[in-house]
């Protein structure tokens, strides 16, 4: 009798410096997987947006995300609305809000010369 031995994988993740869970060795985030996944793109569609994530840690998040859709929903609805609030803090500033009335004066221009 012949006996393989199989080694189990860790699940491709790890998080960086400021809490972001990432896929693989890549910069890719775990919620833009997750975020294609619900989209209906296929693994193979998911490895086209993200070509520097291998095909089987695409697979392999899937699987963790499909067995703790829990826990990963409530981490992403965290992240969406910690960078609702930044985008709050940072808009409410008069400096960004001066910053932007220039930058559309200046695309309102270009707009009438063409």
């Amino acid at each position: 009798m012949i006996t393989a031995k199989i080694d189990a994988e860790l699940v491709p993740l790890s998080t960086d410096d400021t809490g972001t869970i990432r896929v693989g060795k890549t910069r890719v985030r775990l919620d833009s997987v997750v975020y294609a996944f619900n989209q209906g793109h296929t693994p193979e569609e998911i490895l086209m947006q993200f070509p520097s994530v291998d095909l089987a840690d695409i697979y392999a998040v899937i699987a963790y995300y499909l067995n703790h859709q829990t826990a990963v929903d409530e981490y992403i609805q965290q992240n969406e609305a910690e960078g609702r609030e930044l985008r709050q803090k940072i808009e409410s500033n008069p400096d960004y809000q001066t910053f932007r009335q220039r930058l559309l004066a200046r695309r309102e221009a270009r707009l009438k010369i063409f």
